[in-house]
Order: C-alpha cells, then structure tokens, then sequence
C-alpha cells in the first residue's frame, strides 16, 4: 500500500451500516470519510477527493444514482472509482448505476472479509495501471479516426474532444489496442474489470453501446456470441 492511506468516502443513510463499513476499512489501513445524504457526499467528495467512493443506491432526497450523476460532472473527481453497495440486485439497477458512471457494483448484506478483499483488488489494479502509465512512453496514440489522449482519459473525434468515464476509457484502449482482433467477453471482463471482481452480465453491453454513441457506431463490431473488435473507419 502507497506511503499515504487511500481515502475512501462512505455514503450510506443508515448510520449502523456506516459504522460498520468504517470499522471494518479503517483496520484494514484506509483513510475514512461518512456521509448520510447524496448532497453532501457530493460537497465531501470535491473536498476530501477520494479514491474511491462506496455508495448506497436507496437513500431519500438524492439516491446514489443521481449522487453518482453530479460526482460524474466534477472533473477532478475523474480518477475516483465508485462502487455501487446495495441490497438491490435487479438487472435494472445495475444497468442503471453503469449508465450513471459507476466503475463496480456489490450487493448487501457483504462479509467483512469479502468486502476488503474486493477493495484491496480495486486499488492493486489501480497501483498497477499507475505504475503502468508512469512508465509509458508519450501520451497520445493516434489512429486514422481517433485520438486517445491517455493522461487525460480523453478522445479526439472529428476534432472534439471527448472525456470518456475510466471504464469506458480502458474498454476502448484494450479494443484500439489490437484493431482487428476479437476480444471474447471472458477476456475484456478480466483485463478490464480484473478476475477479483465481479459484476453484472449486462455489464459490458452497457459499455460498448456508451462508446457507440460517442466514437460512431461503425468502429465497433460485435462479433455473435464471441465479444468484440475494433475497425478502423
């Protein structure tokens, strides 16, 4: 773990559960925060800047979907990753926290045990793809129809410039990585997401549809019951 504990905001309206995950992650070496209510987890998140965010879905006033939305927003929160922790568990929720910029998603109730393990994953491939990127040579790949700008998680299409969510931004630049070559489901899941975690089926349909809407609905190819490609325009 990095010099300085990785600051992880809790949002949840039931003040036990907060209790709870708080104790639970601060033995484990992680610098807490607690919020009750969307609105202010918004305010804490612009002020603490944390890593990572554990947000409940159900809470009254601004549920976690729209929380989620309005952190989405704040470009210095783009490096941040946001765990949806929910008792829900519906397709439609899911799909729904994804649509909103959610990187992961975990069900309650979730043993303590299970719960670290799954956040120490999250910030070993995080430490890892930093340490990847730092020793990377030059920022930009440039393609015949598309710009990556990899320092700053943005595309270049058409001569605009689009900021891409992190997940959104790794799909693509796996996919651009290998142009032509079909990625099977199994394999984007794990380079991706990372084998530690898991989430929803329609995970990754829902991430391809999002890039289609903005790099063109050309560039990416499903190939039926295998995964996908990128092609060049």
């Amino acid at each position: 773990m990095q010099k300085q504990p990785y600051r992880i905001l809790l949002v949840d309206d039931e003040k036990d559960i907060l209790e709870f995950l708080g104790y639970n992650l601060q033995r484990a070496g992680y610098e807490i925060y607690r919020s009750q209510n969307g609105r202010d987890a918004i305010n804490m998140a612009d002020k603490v800047k944390p890593h990572l965010i554990l947000l409940d879905v159900m809470m009254p006033e601004m549920d976690g979907i729209e929380t989620c939305e309005e952190i989405r927003k704040n470009k210095s929160l783009d490096d941040c990753f946001i765990v949806f922790l929910t008792a829900r568990n519906e397709d439609y929720s899911q799909i729904a926290g994804f649509e909103a910029g959610a990187d992961d998603y975990l069900t309650k109730p979730i043993k303590p045990k299970v719960l670290i393990s799954r956040i120490n994953a999250i910030f070993k491939r995080l430490k890892q793809k930093d340490e990847i990127a730092a020793g990377a040579s030059g920022s930009l790949i440039e393609l015949p129809d598309l710009i990556i700008d990899q320092e700053r998680f943005l595309i270049v299409k058409g001569g605009k410039e689009i900021v891409l969510p992190k997940k959104e931004f790794e799909l693509l630049k796996l996919l651009i990585s290998k142009p032509e070559k079909v990625f099977t489901r199994e394999e984007i899941f794990s380079r991706v997401w990372g084998d530690n975690v898991i989430v929803g089926d329609r995970t990754i349909d829902v991430h391809i549809r999002k890039l289609r809407e903005k790099i063109g609905e050309d560039n990416i190819k499903t190939i039926k019951g295998v995964g996908y490609k990128y092609i060049n325009s």
